[in-house]
């Protein structure tokens, strides 16, 4: 299937099964800019809470924070974001399109789409740097003394809390901080879905060490977070670890690695591992005056934890796992759409299909529907056919319906249908939320196939 009609697809199921629609769509919408629908929420949420916990609850060398968005702007000029958070930008005289001059084959006139920047006839104009933070003003005066900024990025509230979490949690290095919010970016060239908005959500962390043992936390952080996508249910030859050249590195960092994934737009970055140094401990050091260092009681001496920043976009890897699931199958002559979501990251885990409108089954569907939905989301639908109804659950992802049948009142058992195999199990009702339990969280992994 041609990668332009995936994306068209998937675009259209989002929408229609309510995953994410277009924001300010009743009056013409924003560009890039997404809302998140009852399903979608479900879905972003549980890849924020899969992060969480294993970047968080199952290690205990991490701990959590939760940064406000709006910093003093000396945070921003002692990060080097002022002056160096900048894209170079050019402009088309003649069709007054705006582009990245730095990745202009990918890219296109918006007059003649066949064609890229410069290839219209118009000429283009010098690059010139364009900085990527959303300017604002706090309080009721718009003057230079209340300039503030929307944080680009959640790292630099974890830094100006290291002394903060170090005395508080009684850490020492190696340790990490992580956290889960909004960032904000000017975008010069935002699209392909969720994949570049101006505003996101990122999954970061930054792990302190002690400056001899980067390279090894380097390399443990980059195999540890690649292989969270494959047991997810990403599909291994469509992931893989890209180091960045040193035209590629950004103002902050000495080395960095990209974990990508082949989206039908192309291979593009899910998340960043990046060799910080001590940067911007350094920097906040300087600018502050307040000393952000470590005090060794073995060595008596004070030092700089070098970091090492696994930082991951929510948004992204939200299209990625939706894209990897998305599957177009022939079953008995006729098309199924499923998403084979992983079943800790399905919105829906399990759907009460009552056979029949009659019998007491839809009461009891109901009352079994109450007692799992305790532990699991949960779906009811007692409307259209039992093979339309499975469809319809096929195609938002949940892995297992329930149905609740004329036998049921006779032996106390209910039916419960694989998503992906499409096979067909009776589980006793009394057993019912431990069978789904035992294949929702016991299952960590998932087939590459």
């Amino acid at each position: 299937m041609p990668a332009e009609d995936t994306m068209a697809k998937l675009v259209s199921l989002s929408k229609r099964r309510g995953f994410v629609y277009p924001a300010s769509e009743i009056y013409g919408g924003l560009a890039s800019s997404w809302d998140y629908g009852p399903l979608g929420v479900e879905l972003k949420r549980n890849v924020k809470d899969a992060w969480w916990q294993a970047t968080v609850q199952e290690r205990d060398d991490v701990v959590g924070l939760d940064s406000a968005i709006l910093q003093s702007p000396e945070v921003w000029r002692a990060s080097g974001h002022v002056d160096n958070f900048t894209d170079p930008l050019i402009d088309c005289k003649k069709c007054k399109g705006r582009f990245r001059a730095d990745d202009l084959q990918n890219q296109y006139c918006p007059e003649k789409p066949s064609k890229h920047p410069g290839e219209c006839e118009g000429e283009l104009t010098e690059a010139r740097q364009f900085n990527l933070m959303f300017k604002t003003f706090v309080g009721p005066v718009e003057e230079d003394a209340s300039v503030a900024y929307l944080r680009p990025e959640t790292a630099q509230g974890i830094f100006i809390n290291f002394s903060n979490v170090l005395t508080s949690s009684r850490r020492k290095p190696p340790f990490g901080i992580a956290q889960i919010g909004k960032s904000f970016r000017n975008e010069i060239t935002p699209g392909n879905f969720l994949f570049r908005t101006r505003e996101f959500e990122q999954m970061e962390m930054e792990f302190f060490v002690p400056p001899d043992d980067w390279e090894r936390w380097y390399q443990e952080w980059q195999k540890t977070r690649f292989e969270w996508y494959v047991d997810l249910g990403v599909r291994r030859d469509r992931l893989r670890l890209r180091e960045h050249g040193a035209d590629e590195l950004a103002h902050y960092s000495r080395a960095c690695s990209d974990v990508e994934y082949e989206f039908p737009f192309g291979w593009s970055e899910l998340e960043g591992i990046a060799f910080r140094t001590d940067y911007d401990l350094l920097q906040h050091t300087e600018r502050s005056g307040k000393p952000l260092k470590f005090f060794d009681p073995q060595s008596k001496e004070h030092y700089t934890p070098y970091v090492i920043e696994p930082a991951a976009g929510c948004d992204r890897a939200t299209l990625a796992f939706l894209c990897d699931a998305y599957t177009e199958e022939q079953v008995e002559g006729e098309e199924r759409v499923v998403l084979k979501l992983h079943p800790r990251l399905a919105p829906i885990k399990a759907a009460f299909l009552p056979l029949v409108k009659k019998e007491g089954m839809p009461e009891r569907a109901r009352k079994l529907q109450q007692a799992v939905s305790r532990r699991f989301p949960t779906f009811f639908d007692a409307a259209a056919a039992i093979g339309r109804r499975y469809r319809r659950q096929d195609e938002v992802g949940t892995p297992y319906c329930v149905t609740i049948d004329g036998q049921t009142a006779e032996d106390q058992a209910v039916t419960v249908r694989d998503r992906d195999s499409m096979t067909q199990e009776r589980v006793a009702e009394d057993q019912l939320l431990s069978f789904l339990d035992e294949r929702i969280h016991g299952s960590l992994t998932s087939a590459d196939g």
